[in-house]
C-alpha cells in the first residue's frame, strides 16, 4: 500500500525563490543559496561553495520572460523539498532557452536556502517533436 504524504512547504515561497535564482545578483545568491550546493549543467557539475556559487551570478537580469512551469515536487523530510519545472526564458541577447530544471531545498533556521540545482537543456529539435 503506497502512503502519499501532503506538502507542508510553501510552493509559492519556493518557487519565488527559484525565480530569484534567475534575475539575482551575488548577494542574491549569497542570501538563498546554502553553505554548500551540489549543480550539474551540461558544462559544468560540481559542488559549489555559497561564495564560489554567488561569484557565478555576475550578470543580473541575463534572463527575461520567464515562465516556470511546475512539474513535480516532493518533500522527503520536513525540511528539505525537491521541485522539478520545465523553464522557458530569453537570454539577453534575444535567443529562447527551454530546460528541465530540478532544485533541492534545505530549511535552516533563516529560511529555504537552495542546496541543490540542475538544467537539462531542451533543444530546439526535441521542443518541436514533443
Amino acid at each position: 500500500m503506497t502512503v502519499t504524504k501532503t506538502i507542508t512547504a510553501n510552493k509559492q515561497e519556493l518557487l519565488d525563490i527559484e525565480k530569484g535564482f534567475w534575475s539575482g545578483d551575488s548577494a542574491y545568491y549569497e542570501a538563498n543559496a546554502d553553505v554548500e550546493c551540489l549543480v550539474a549543467f551540461p558544462q559544468m557539475a560540481q559542488a559549489m561553495t555559497n561564495a564560489d556559487l554567488a561569484k557565478t551570478a555576475t550578470k543580473p537580469n541575463k534572463w527575461r520572460d520567464l515562465d516556470i512551469k511546475l512539474k513535480g515536487m516532493v518533500e522527503p523530510g520536513s525540511d528539505i523539498v525537491m521541485l522539478t519545472y520545465e523553464a522557458r526564458a530569453t537570454r539577453e541577447n534575444g535567443e529562447s532557452y527551454v530546460a528541465l530544471v530540478s532544485t533541492g531545498y534545505v530549511h535552516r533556521a533563516d529560511g529555504w536556502k537552495m542546496m541543490f540545482h540542475a538544467q537539462t537543456p531542451i533543444e530546439a529539435a526535441e521542443r518541436t517533436q514533443g
